[in-house]
């Protein structure tokens, strides 16, 4: 193998000049400064799994192309190395025709949102250009037509590029890394025309591209970093601010579990992400009366655990009535409405008083009670809804006396924990959760709770990889079996 290289290589030099060597060595030289920079972004790209950012990525190829397209055209390094010049010359085409598709995602990847639309409709245009163009040259079909709608392709893309990153703009409010970009803009555009002026064949002369492409990818590729460490710069402190919002809502939670004669209380708290909606809080009234609120925000995140945080305020209001569940609902209600518009809380409240042995219940648009006892019979739900919080500031609300007898267990909970759908999209349902209770009656409230999360852990497939679909609440409450 080796002496057949070195045989076609001592062969070539006899068949090429001086100045065809000196130039082969030239172009093989800035490709392979081309193909380095091309594969280490490749490669970063890769390296960074979790990104989001793709412009790395349609850089790097972007940049591998160009190299080898560059290395096709040396006829000297094909003698070398044994390659037809036809195929050679095919996939020059094909990646000339093509080459100009990851620089526009390039460019869709970090353009303003207002020039997205202008930018699909170029990188559209290309496609179709390409889709075309390649067919054409693979079946020989008016090659020399196809090379000037290219050259005149290339023209208007960049134009159009140029005008809306870099003069559609008010003075002054150019960004630094498109400064740079522009000059390398510039500096390649020069070349570009001279090349393409070339390939239009009105002008003959060295391909001096190379060395404007070099100039530009250096500029280009600092637009790329930069703007890949800005938005990196971003999610590190929007993760930080995640951070500190996730401890002031742990912080509004409470720390524990209030105890009261005769009576276990469990509650469980399991956000989606590191934020949630999800919200309960405990009001206690004397020794032996508590009251326990149990709310969900419509949606997730950052917006639903502001809410929430509301809800701690207007809730720590109410405090003086705590024993009547349907003043306390109103009340919060007027506290939170007119502070948001696209969102609304569903709640449910009860207050224990163990001396009576009484459960009073009200709810505002809330997934129903569930309540069965431990010395057997059926589970059943308890619904006793007004209008969900929030949104309507006149709504009223009633309340139900239910009994609290030894072995009586109570659940509250969010829609979380019915509405867990399966991979089939079945959702987990209120009757499997009636059934759960039944069947697991034997347990102590905590060992209960959290057996009926592993449940609907298992039902949603988390072992299999599935994260957790909604934030989940859940307090179960139960009159001991001993007086």
């Amino acid at each position: 193998m080796l002496s057949t290289l070195l045989l076609a290589y001592f062969s070539g030099l006899n068949v090429f000049s001086d100045a065809d060597w000196r130039w082969a060595v030239f172009a093989i030289g800035f490709a392979t400064i081309f193909l380095t920079i091309g594969l280490l972004a490749i490669g970063v790209f890769l390296f960074r799994k979790k990104t989001v950012d793709r412009s790395l990525a349609y850089f790097g190829l972007f940049v591998v192309l160009y190299a080898v397209r560059m290395l096709l055209k040396e006829k000297p390094l094909l003698s070398v190395f044994d390659i037809s010049p036809l195929v050679a010359n095919r996939i020059v085409l094909a990646i000339t025709y093509s080459i100009a598709l990851p620089m526009v995602f390039v460019f869709l990847e970090i353009v303003q949102s207002r020039w997205r639309k202008m930018i699909l409709w170029t990188l559209g245009v290309q496609l179709l250009f390409a889709a075309i163009a390649i067919p054409c040259e693979l079946a020989g079909f008016a090659l020399r037509s196809v090379d000037v709608a290219n050259s005149v392709l290339v023209l208007a893309s960049w134009t159009v590029l140029g005008i809306l990153l870099f003069l559609l703009r008010p003075p002054g409010h150019l960004p630094r890394d498109l400064r740079v970009v522009a000059v390398g803009i510039g500096v390649l555009g020069l070349f570009v025309l001279y090349a393409n002026i070339l390939g239009i064949r009105q002008v003959r002369g060295p391909d001096l591209e190379p060395i404007g492409f070099l100039i530009f990818i250096c500029t280009l590729g600092y637009l790329v970093v930069h703007r890949i460490f800005v938005r990196e710069e971003s999610l590190f402190a929007l993760q930080k601010e995640l951070e500190i919002a996730e401890q002031i809502q742990a912080s509004i939670l409470p720390r524990d579990v209030p105890h009261l004669p005769s009576l276990e209380i469990a509650a469980r708290y399991l956000p989606m992400s590191a934020v949630a909606g999800d919200f309960y809080d405990f009001l206690a009234a004397n020794g032996n009366q508590l009251g326990i609120l149990i709310a969900d925000v419509t949606g997730h995140g950052v917006p639903a655990a502001l809410i929430a945080s509301m809800l701690k305020v207007a809730f720590a209001g109410q405090e003086a009535h705590a024993e009547d569940p349907a003043r306390v609902l109103s009340g919060v209600n007027r506290s939170l409405c007119g502070k948001f518009e696209d969102h609304f809380v569903t709640a449910a409240y009860v207050f224990l008083d163990v001396n009576s042995k009484l459960l009073r219940y009200a709810g505002a648009g809330h997934p129903p009670l569930l309540f069965a006892n431990r010395t057997g019979g059926e589970a059943r739900a308890i619904e006793h809804n007004g209008l969900f919080l929030g949104m309507f500031p006149e709504a009223v609300y009633t309340s139900v006396d239910l009994p609290l007898k030894p072995g009586d267990r109570y659940v509250l909970y969010t829609d979380g924990l019915p509405e867990s759908r399966n991979p089939a999209a079945e959702e987990f349902g209120l009757e499997r959760c009636k059934q759960y209770l039944e069947s697991r009656s034997e347990l102590p409230a905590s060992a209960f709770a959290d057996g009926l999360l592993g449940e609907i852990a298992k039902w949603e497939g988390r072992s299999s990889g599935n994260s957790q679909q909604d934030d989940l609440t859940l307090i179960v409450l139960e009159r001991q079996m001993h007086l």
